[in-house]
């Protein structure tokens, strides 16, 4: 059966979870896989939203005001309080906390989702994943960058995934699959676990 086009999905949305962008899209799809999840067959559609901006824009269309579909979200910290501001301008609340925000489904990644996944493997793990890819003689070099070199490791690979185009999709889905289940970062289960 092919596969059923991303708009169709989302129209025959009972829940949807609104992620920043491709990359957390993958991240997510992957831990439903793994937990035996068929996101489509549940009628939960996992949108990108292409930045943290356009939430008030989504909120509308499928919350409440909208569709009225279940909505959860994934952000990252830097974009909590454009997150919380869509919230309350959407009609979820006033003056929300981020223990509101997670209340309605919607949680915040410290730094941001692959920050999050890289600290719950360890960089040691992250760097054989880079290595099975054939990607670790890049990441070497780009350790020895000036710019790189006063980084932790782990924001040395979270910077590293990031350099290249479809780089942050790929691994989303492939540090995902390297997890414990018993290890998943909070945010990135809860959002799960909301829809």
């Amino acid at each position: 059966m092919a596969e059923q086009p991303r708009s169709a999905a989302i129209s025959a949305a009972r829940a949807v979870v609104l992620v920043e962008g491709l990359s957390d899209q993958a991240a997510v799809e992957a831990l439903a896989g793994r937990r035996g999840r068929d996101l489509r067959g549940e009628r939960v559609a996992v949108v990108p939203m292409g930045g943290a901006k356009s939430i008030r824009r989504y909120l509308e269309q499928f919350g409440p005001r909208g569709r009225g579909l279940r909505v959860a979200g994934l952000c990252d910290a830097r974009e909590e309080r454009d997150f919380r501001r869509g919230l309350e301008r959407a009609g979820f609340g006033a003056e929300l906390t981020r223990d509101d925000m997670e209340s309605l489904g919607f949680f915040v990644c410290v730094a941001d989702l692959e920050d999050e996944l890289i600290r719950a493997l360890g960089a040691p793990v992250v760097e054989k994943l880079l290595a099975a890819q054939g990607e670790i003689g890049s990441f070497r070099t780009f350790q020895k960058q000036a710019a790189q070199r006063e980084r932790t490791s782990e924001g040395q690979l979270r910077r590293f995934l990031g350099t290249r185009s479809g780089r942050k999709i790929r691994y989303g889905r492939l540090l995902v699959d390297a997890l414990d289940l018993m290890q998943v970062p909070r945010p990135l289960d809860g959002v799960l676990a909301h829809v």
